[in-house]
């Protein structure tokens, strides 16, 4: 927790890039443009099933079968933040405020594989499993603005001895110490982030009779993520716009002394084993799918600057500027709160607290039902559950002596797991077009504790509709285009006894998709 007493500003310029798409926490479902003009592929048999129903895949005539899919995303993250100290920002002094990041991926390419031999399947698959873009805030979060809002109660207590901190007078007024509002401040901040989980899967199908099939397969996972952002140039500001900047305290002969820089790489790769089974009866389809549990450890390499280090002695500064010992002593215990508060921002990114990060994908189940009424009309339902609890995502931050260390596990702070469940129908209009269309709700177990601005979801509500035209006998073409419309997660923190900090989570996403499916 933030003390509003802090003495030095700080915030962590990092966050998961948008993965704009359908799925769970860290996992990617819109594989394939058959599932975004339809949204239930569960139970469908076609050479989608490499990822969405494997065993079934078997079931397809012999030869190769390949599909080529391309997408695009658009995504905005929105946060409206309410705290009463964002009046004090002189650049804009408002509240509640809305921080927006924007995410956009040109192209998400996967490719799906089978070549079938009497009872046999043997199928590849490559994708983005997770990730898939860039997100950016041009004006950083409410998180960190938060943190530096509670410049002006530091500068207040410090008003009378402000001046002595300079070897020349910036002419900011002096107002009694602990008034309000005797002081504006002004900072500058920006974050990017980007995450890739490339996925390629591997795996055999067998059939074991014209009824039942099963699947074995493995997929390799490669992420790589670099998180970039800056907090600089914090100020007071005084009478006509004067400026007293906050490094004087912390450095006075080095102006960059206050400044947070994060420019962090992470790589990491894991294993996933993946079963399935599929059993055909009649006109009625029924499979399931289980993914493990992917144990991924992500590897910090990079560049962090915080002045954490140079804390110590701004006790010694602001005593040499003639603050009186009875204050220094009670600012002492924010300074280290503050210290504290720094590394924790910034441990899961920082090379120096965390070599590795753990950064686990849940197991995944997947079961399906298909019927087919008529032979040109096929209804599918499905259900996904994402293990989110039980993979452990988590880093451990350093606490102010420099060496007790604290953990952090983000995935015991949800409630429960990730739920999905959709449906959907595709009709063949004649023998050359097949339109389709769906519906699929996401449901995390979101918990209060489980939000942060820095990389969030919200459940939601997904509509795609789409059509395929079969080109040649071997070959069609699939478009496709899915909405989501997300819901809004509210939080709110009590900072103090007059003070609440709230957010207000939501998401807007649209993807377009073309895909070529060929037998040959």
């Amino acid at each position: 927790m933030i003390n509003l007493k802090n003495v030095c500003l700080a915030a962590l310029l990092s966050a998961s890039a948008v993965t704009a798409t359908a799925g769970g926490l860290l996992t990617n479902t819109n594989q394939n443009i058959a599932f975004n003009r339809m949204m239930s592929r569960e139970a469908s048999i076609g050479i989608d099933g490499v990822y969405y129903n494997p065993a079934g895949v078997a079931f397809m005539k012999d030869g190769h079968h390949l599909s080529i899919n391309l997408q695009t995303a658009w995504q905005t993250r929105t946060i409206e933040n309410d705290y009463a100290l964002f009046n004090y920002n002189v650049k804009n002094p408002t509240t509640p405020r809305k921080f927006e990041g924007k995410a956009f991926a040109p192209v998400i390419p996967s490719f799906q594989y089978a070549y079938n031999k009497n009872r046999w399947s043997f199928q590849a698959n490559f994708a983005l499993a997770g990730g898939g873009g860039k997100c950016k805030f041009d004006n950083g979060l409410g998180s960190f603005e938060k943190v530096v809002a509670n410049i002006g109660f530091l500068g207040n207590s410090l008003a009378p001895y402000l001046n002595g901190i300079l070897p020349v007078n910036p002419n900011i007024a002096n107002p009694a110490t602990g008034t309000m509002g005797g002081y504006g401040y002004t900072y500058d901040s920006f974050m990017r982030g980007r995450q890739y989980y490339y996925g390629l899967s591997v795996g055999a199908a067998y059939r074991i009779n014209d009824h039942l099939s099963v699947f074995g397969g493995v997929r390799g996972i490669y992420a790589t993520c670099n998180y970039y952002g800056y907090v600089k140039n914090i100020a007071f500001v005084g009478n006509n716009g004067a400026k007293l900047p906050l490094s004087t305290m912390v450095d006075r002969n080095d102006p960059e002394s206050s400044d947070i820089e994060l420019n962090t790489d992470q790589t990491g790769y894991g294993f996933t084993p993946i079963i399935g089974i599929d059993y055909k009866t009649g006109r009625w389809n029924f499979s399931a799918k289980y993914e493990f549990k992917t144990h991924l450890c992500l590897v910090n390499q990079g560049t962090v600057i915080t002045p954490v280090k140079k804390l110590n002695a701004i006790g010694d500064n602001l005593a040499a500027a003639g603050v009186p010992v009875q204050v220094l002593q009670g600012i002492s215990p924010a300074i280290q709160q503050a210290k504290e508060n720094i590394n924790e921002l910034i441990a899961e990114y920082d090379p120096e607290q965390n070599h590795k990060d753990a950064g686990d994908i849940p197991a995944l189940l997947t079961l399906g039902v298909g019927y087919s009424p008529i032979d040109a009309l096929r209804i599918n339902v499905g259900f996904h559950w994402f293990d989110d609890k039980e993979a452990t995502s988590g880093y451990n931050w350093t606490k102010a002596d420099g060496v007790t260390q604290e953990r952090v596990d983000r995935h015991k702070n949800l409630k429960r797991g990730t739920l999905e469940y959709n449906a959907g129908a595709e009709y063949d209009v004649n023998k050359m077009l097949t339109v389709s269309a769906g519906w699929q709700s996401t449901n995390y177990g979101l918990s209060d504790a489980s939000m942060d601005d820095k990389s969030f979801v919200v459940s939601s509500n997904s509509v795609g509709f789409g059509a395929k035209v079969n080109l040649t006998s071997k070959m069609s073409l699939s478009v496709a285009y899915f909405h989501t419309f997300y819901k809004h997660k509210k939080t709110s923190e009590q900072v103090s006894d007059k003070l609440t900090y709230t957010a207000d989570y939501t998401r807007d996403n649209d993807v377009l998709g073309v895909g070529l499916d060929i037998d040959f």
